[in-house]
């Protein structure tokens, strides 16, 4: 079941030392602004709570994982001001994600497109599904996936990033994602799945939170230029949005 809530809806269950947040929104699981603000302030809290060790990041439904960005607010951009802070949504959620104190662990049960691909590479370790699939759809609106760009490279390597974004009707299956990476373990259902995430966190959980969040710590080194670099990306995705070209692009397919 997913929610019909058009600015989506985010909730988080705290039990055990572990925090589970599920997000959601009737298309497909897509993030508008205000959700990707209030998943950014989620983690944010989480990060600095000591009756949290671990968090579980996954979606409603059974289909779709993550759509990306709204497409509906895409369209809505008229300058560049209002497209920096579209593409800034998803930069400020990964910085969230690289300085929490806490692994986000992943349960992925479907498609995940664009800015959902970004978040899939964000996580620490990633659960999924023989349903998964993925694609970066940003070349074939006439932009690019800038934000995402450095979160794919860290974790699947250039090879990965240039077959993604230079193929952008092209979906990649879960094994291959798994490959290159982004996803650590591969389940032919969703039972199986949840059964062994269940198993996988309760033998997390009996370690110790310092060193965990030792671990987190230093598994993300050698990123704190991101700071800086998807801000400065997401500017690029911000102008480029405002093109000609992409307006062309965007109106050909509101129109389909």
């Amino acid at each position: 079941m997913t929610t019909d809530r058009q600015q989506g809806s985010l909730y988080t269950k705290i039990d055990n030392q572990l925090a589970i947040i599920t997000f959601g929104h009737p298309n497909a699981n897509a993030f508008p602004l205000v959700l990707l603000e209030r998943l950014t302030q989620e983690i944010d809290a989480l990060s600095e709570n000591n009756a949290v060790s671990i968090i579980l990041l996954k979606s409603e439904g059974d289909r779709a994982f993550c759509a990306g960005a709204s497409f509906d607010e895409l369209l809505a951009i008229t300058n560049e001001a209002e497209g920096c802070k579209f593409f800034e949504g998803f930069a400020h959620l990964f910085l969230a994600m690289r300085r929490c104190k806490k692994l986000i662990i992943g349960r992925v049960q479907g498609k995940a497109v664009g800015g959902g691909v970004g978040l899939l590479a964000a996580l620490d370790y990633v659960f999924a599904t023989e349903a998964v699939s993925i694609k970066l759809s940003e070349l074939s609106l006439g932009i690019g996936p800038f934000v995402i760009a450095p979160v794919i490279l860290r974790k699947a390597g250039q090879a990965a990033l240039n077959e993604l974004f230079m193929a952008p009707d092209q979906w990649k299956n879960a094994y291959w994602a798994q490959q290159k990476g982004l996803i650590a373990r591969v389940y032919e259902t969703t039972k199986e799945m949840d059964e062994a995430i269940d198993h996988f966190l309760v033998t997390l959980l009996k370690s110790n939170p310092q060193a965990l969040s030792e671990m987190k710590r230093v598994t993300w080194q050698h990123t704190e230029h991101w700071e800086r670099e998807l801000i400065d990306n997401a500017a690029i995705s911000g102008r480029l949005v405002l093109s000609e070209q992409t307006r062309l692009m965007l109106e050909k397919l509101k129109n389909k």
